[in-house]
């Protein structure tokens, strides 16, 4: 899914982009109230069965698809009508009430600097609805892209959002440092310590470091635009 794509193609010196789940929006904290719901509506046997079903899933597409789960959860359980309880519930989730602090004043702050894009995977009906729900749509002004893999469309981000340099903002490592690895020292890569992948330690020790490293969103409020520049002889800074 791309929105808005840049008009104007003229080169920016930066441009910032933005994760959405578990870097402006606390997804983990929306999983564990699908989770709960789950047990209430359809009990914890059938709970299972539709979290199994969804990592396999996601095992096989690369990416979280809830709904597509539940419809294959319907498959198991056709005449289970609480499944129509937990698409109602997903639909109308109030993600707003999810976003991380001051994540809406971090996405004006940068967009001081230079163009701020939200950059993101999914499916394409869930992830959409829930950037819209959530008011992130509106705040980055449409320049919303949803990739299946975004580290693989970064030549479609660049023909969208041409720049001398960029900044990604992420909770995944691995994600980082894929887009480092193409970019090199075009992209100067931030890892935001929240959620479950940002804290499992054998991913943090198989991946190499992110350029910046903060412990909250909101730390980037503290943050200059000098500090985003390439700086070949300082790697992995902290900032707090």
């Amino acid at each position: 899914m791309k929105q808005k794509p840049s008009k104007n193609l003229r080169r920016t010196k930066v441009v910032f982009l933005l994760d959405v789940d578990n870097t402006l929006l606390d997804n983990d904290r929306v999983i564990a109230d699908l989770g709960k719901y789950l047990q209430r509506e359809v009990g914890p046997e059938r709970a299972r069965c539709y979290w199994t079903i969804f990592e396999r899933l996601r095992s096989r597409l690369g990416y979280a698809d809830y709904l597509g789960a539940l419809q294959r959860y319907r498959n198991e359980y056709p005449h289970d009508l609480g499944l129509l309880a937990v698409s109602r519930f997903l639909i109308n989730y109030p993600f707003a009430n999810r976003l991380f602090p001051h994540a809406l004043d971090v996405i004006e702050r940068v967009r001081q600097w230079g163009p701020a894009v939200l950059l993101s995977d999914g499916d394409v009906v869930f992830q959409p609805r829930k950037v819209d729900r959530s008011g992130l749509s509106e705040a980055f002004d449409g320049h919303v892209l949803i990739y299946v893999h975004k580290e693989r469309e970064l030549v479609d981000v660049e023909a969208r959002y041409p720049a001398d340099r960029y900044v990604m903002v992420d909770d995944k490592l691995r994600i980082l440092a894929a887009i480092k690895r193409t970019w090199g020292r075009r992209v100067t890569t931030v890892f935001v310590r929240q959620g479950h992948y940002a804290k499992d330690s054998r991913t943090l020790a198989s991946q190499p470091p992110a350029d910046l490293s903060i412990e909250h969103l909101g730390d980037l409020l503290n943050c200059q635009l000098k500090e985003f520049k390439p700086s070949p002889a300082e790697r992995a800074r902290r900032i707090r």
